[in-house]
């Protein structure tokens, strides 16, 4: 059975950095990509960083420059380093993992991120 789980969220001021990471068990995940989504109140889920297996990667315009997603398959854990917050990146992150091969995706419960003026 595939579990996720997310850790690192917290209360950070504005201009704060928090590291989320996201460990996944239950089989090897190193052709799978692998990618961290948020979710603040009233909005819906978005895309903030993602990784292929090869290693590409991909960023929300608003988190550029900013976070920088990282992965280790040797633990199956997959990071995001998020630097100068700001209020609005406040939100439950959740990763995701996804076997491209049949497009079956893994998602974690969450983590809240709460970033404070």
């Amino acid at each position: 059975q595939v579990q996720l789980v997310e850790s690192g969220g917290g209360l950070v001021q504005a201009g704060g950095s928090l590291r989320l990471s996201c460990a996944a068990s239950g089989r090897t995940f190193s052709s799978y990509a692998m990618g961290w989504y948020r979710q603040a109140p009233g909005h819906e889920r978005e895309l903030v960083a993602a990784m292929t297996s090869t290693g590409s990667t991909e960023y929300a315009d608003s988190v550029k420059g900013r976070f920088t997603i990282s992965r280790d398959n040797a633990k199956n854990t997959v990071y995001l380093q998020m630097n100068s917050l700001k209020p609005e990146d406040t939100a439950v992150y959740y990763c995701k993992f996804r076997q491209s091969v049949y497009g079956i995706d893994y998602w974690g419960k969450g983590t809240l991120v709460t970033v404070s003026s």
